[in-house]
């Protein structure tokens, strides 16, 4: 029996397009969604915690954010971590409730945010690559150390060479779908 197990290789590379998902979930687009606030870090008890950590986030329409903050203490510093995490956005505070106008994208702010998908998505081909490799040092290996053989080694290294056809496939049309959204208007 081969000594390489292709359920890890594969459970490695749907690791790299989850990965990617969840960092282009996060890139903004026009519309609002709880995931733009994810990289938001409040200084809350004398640490940095995740905002989701202090607050409930909800989408009450399509353009609008609202954050519901437990602590009336912290409502000062969760609306200062929002300004400050580069997203551009502006909170309106309202007792413990900020709501967050999402504005609109201008056409510089869209290409900026597709190349940073395109960055992301570069980022989670290359994890998917080092996982074939991985695969076929262990193949090599296997073939060398005689617990494999060539023809066996052969049909399985293209079941990996397969699978990270597939993996960089779906990376690719997960980034078209991505574009699309962003340069919607």
């Amino acid at each position: 029996m081969s000594s390489i197990d292709l359920n890890e290789l594969k459970r490695r590379m749907d690791g790299a397009i989850n990965a990617f998902k969840h960092d282009i979930a996060s890139l903004r687009t026009g519309r609002a969604s709880a995931n733009i606030l994810d990289p938001v870090h409040v200084e809350a008890y004398g640490s940095r915690v995740p905002l989701n950590q202090v607050a409930n986030i909800t989408v009450p329409e399509p353009r609008m954010l609202g954050v519901n903050i437990w602590d009336r203490s912290m409502v000062q510093a969760v609306d200062r971590a929002i300004r400050e995490s580069n997203l551009g956005l502006n909170p309106i505070v309202e007792g413990q409730n900020l709501r967050i106008p999402l504005p609109e994208l201008n056409e510089e702010r869209r290409k900026s945010l597709v190349k940073v998908a395109h960055e992301y998505a570069e980022k989670a081909k290359i994890a998917a690559r080092n996982v074939r490799r991985d695969g076929m040092d262990a193949l090599k290996k296997a073939e060398k150390d005689g617990d494999m053989g060539q023809d066996e080694s052969r049909s399985t290294s293209e079941k990996v060479q397969k699978m990270t056809d597939d993996t960089i496939v779906e990376i690719d049309r997960l980034l078209q779908d991505k574009e699309k959204e962003i340069m919607q208007v």
